[in-house]
């Protein structure tokens, strides 16, 4: 019987020895791995997490680039381009494709904040805040044709291989459309995200809702679900998870579609995501008619330093001034 002593000796000889017998656990980026196995007879547990990016230096990063081999694209539209990649080779010593790649270019200075890291910081968005200064830098958001890859969609430009429920509904304000997410790789059902966009463009966000969408977003979510087992039939309604952004990347009315085992990170998190289901609950609790809306209550959310949002408008409130956005 090998001792404790002789175990530590040679630590690096179990790590050879484990017969793997099956995958017990992987995170939505396939960047750790808990596996079950053996060695000598006795079941162990090895789990295993690709080492972090090499971003010490610019020539590290040049490095990088340099090895990505196997580029293939998985779409575009307008500024947005996705891929999948290899950085390296597999155990036959073939090149895998161990990347998704998202690609945004040209790209503007608020894809730059948006994708630098930042201090976070909570604010709430009174109805009063929302009149004066988030309407209308939604309006001024949408003008400047920062749309235009949702409408490519939409009017069917861009993407249409991609879409994989269209759903007329009953009349020219139900329509939905639904496709994956750019961020999922298509084929890890444990990461699976994908993305309905509604056809009528009245709702920017959660704030136009109001209650008489009740029944427009029941049907929403009902069709979504089906939709979405059916293209998928290893999953099941109750393993997804739909839910809204606030504020959203893009200025037009759309539900995230996630596996409700998908790890919750910062766009899942309290402060980014309302659940579908919650929305409708919170609207049929409101008072008032049937224009009662969600634009009538106070939403806390989490904004970046170096959003647009919090240097010309919450940060100065902070500081008692007057906000750069307004009517």
């Amino acid at each position: 019987m090998e001792t404790n002593n002789e175990v530590k000796a040679a630590p690096e000889a179990l790590i050879a020895k484990f017969e793997v017998s099956r995958l017990l656990k992987q995170d939505q980026n396939g960047r750790r791995i808990a596996l079950l196995g053996s060695i000598d007879g006795k079941q162990g547990i090895l789990t295993a997490e690709r080492a972090a990016f090499a971003t010490e230096s610019l020539a590290s990063l040049k490095a990088f680039h340099s090895a990505i081999t196997r580029v293939n694209n998985l779409g575009d539209n307008d500024i947005y381009r996705w891929y999948l990649a290899s950085s390296g080779s597999d155990a036959d010593g073939q090149p895998s494709h161990d990347l998704k790649l998202n690609l945004i270019w040209p790209c503007t200075e608020q894809h730059i904040k948006k994708y630098s890291d930042q201090v976070l910081r909570m604010v709430t968005e009174t109805p009063g805040i929302y009149r004066d200064y988030i309407q209308p830098y939604m309006k001024a958001t949408r003008e400047a044709g920062r749309l235009n890859w949702v409408f490519n969609i939409l009017e069917g430009r861009t993407e249409q291989e991609d879409v994989i429920l269209r759903d007329p509904g009953h009349g020219p304000e139900d329509g939905f459309l639904m496709l994956p997410d750019l961020n999922w790789d298509r084929k890890t059902m444990g990461s699976l995200h994908l993305l309905a966009l509604v056809h009528r463009r009245d709702i920017w966000s959660l704030r136009d809702l109001k209650k008489k969408h009740i029944p427009w977003l029941r049907y929403l979510r009902q069709r979504v679900l089906e939709g979405t087992v059916k293209m998928y039939p290893e999953l099941e309604q109750d393993q997804l998870k739909l839910y809204v952004h606030y504020q959203p990347t893009y200025y037009h009315f759309h539900i995230h579609i996630v596996n409700v085992m998908l790890e919750a990170g910062s766009t899942q998190a309290t402060g980014k995501a309302f659940g579908l289901e919650n929305i409708i609950a919170q609207l049929e609790t409101l008072s008032g008619d049937e224009e009662a809306s969600m634009a009538d209550i106070s939403l806390t959310y989490f904004l970046g330093e170096a959003s647009e949002l919090w240097t010309s408008v919450y940060s100065p409130l902070k500081q008692g001034t007057k906000p750069g956005l307004a009517n």
